[in-house]
């Protein structure tokens, strides 16, 4: 027989699970932005480069900023789709966006951005469809 008790748990077990699951989908709607002072590119032979650099990624609900600081190449755009699924916050997790970025020269890029938490480690992949193979790196040194 139930008592009021065991019912009691269950409301506050459910309430739990259900203020975590808001917190995370919460997060997943906020503006963040990465700072990375590293850049690394890989090609589809291995080939890698490497620069220090300031980057500055901001991803709002709706849309991507890149600024690279090595270069003039500032990309922006909206995001067409994003999953996200964080255990800890900024910490431990991964989001996934699709975005349509273009830059001042009239590039456009669909990019795959993908961002990954391991331990507090937070790296960002970038990868473009027009150029297959090549990938493009940044750790974070400051995820807010």
């Amino acid at each position: 027989m139930k008592t009021a008790f065991d019912l009691k748990k269950a409301v506050i077990i459910i309430f739990l699970l259900v203020a975590g699951s808001t917190t995370v989908f919460a997060q997943c709607d906020q503006t963040v932005t990465l700072t990375s002072s590293k850049t690394s590119k890989v090609d589809d032979q291995g080939n890698t480069d490497s620069r220090d650099e300031t980057t500055v990624i901001t991803i709002t609900k709706t849309d991507v900023t890149i600024v690279p600081g090595g270069d003039d190449h500032k990309m922006w755009g909206p995001i067409s789709s994003k999953t996200c699924d964080w255990k800890t916050p900024f910490k431990d997790g991964k989001t996934v966006i699709k975005a349509k970025l273009s830059d001042d020269n009239g590039h456009d890029r669909t990019a795959t951005i993908t961002i990954t938490g391991v331990a507090g480690k937070v790296t960002l992949t970038f990868e473009a469809e027009e150029k297959p193979g090549m990938k493009i790196f940044v750790i974070a040194d400051k995820f807010e």
